[in-house]
């Protein structure tokens, strides 16, 4: 809200804003914050301004006073909340930083089990070739009821190869 005050009859300016702040306090009184900031949900700021004020330094110029602040602004920032807009700026950073921070541990974990899976990964017996995770699935035991794998210790070339020299000694 927008108060222009002119110097017009026998009311003065310096004695009516104060005590227009003390009537209207619980309209636009923020709520400070362990920040430093205040907020302002539900409030409504109430901004004074002279007509000579604004002749003199214009629309753009520092002639605006927001309730509850001992000193002029622009209007932009009388109305705005820079304390809290930094404040956001901040927190933002920091849960940025820690989601970084989150990320990089689950990458690091991540690694970490290839790592293990990759170290218990089964090697052929003959050929001393890394099992191929198909193969490797193939050879697990699987159950009481499961057909037992005739060669688990062998990758799935050497099998084969085993394979067509048991049927050719046939």
């Amino acid at each position: 809200m927008l108060l222009m005050f002119n110097r017009v009859g026998e009311r003065n300016p310096n004695r009516t804003v104060p005590r227009l702040q003390e009537l209207t306090w619980h309209l636009w009184q923020g709520e400070r914050l362990p920040g430093g900031h205040y907020l302002y949900d539900r409030k409504i700021p109430i901004i004074a301004v002279g007509p000579n004020q604004l002749r003199q330094l214009g629309p753009a110029g520092a002639v605006f006073r927001r309730f509850g602040r001992p000193y002029n602004q622009t209007l932009l920032k009388a109305i705005g909340n820079p304390r809290r807009e930094a404040h956001d700026i901040r927190q933002q950073a920091e849960y940025d930083a820690r989601q970084r921070e989150h990320q990089e541990e689950l990458r690091r974990i991540a690694a970490q089990h290839k790592a293990e899976r990759e170290a218990r990964r089964p090697v052929c017996a003959d050929c001393g070739a890394r099992f191929t995770d198909e193969r490797w699935k193939a050879v697990e035991p699987a159950g009481w009821s499961a057909t037992r794998e005739s060669h688990p210790h062998l990758c799935g070339d050497c099998k084969q190869r085993v394979h067509a020299a048991e049927r050719e000694a046939v």
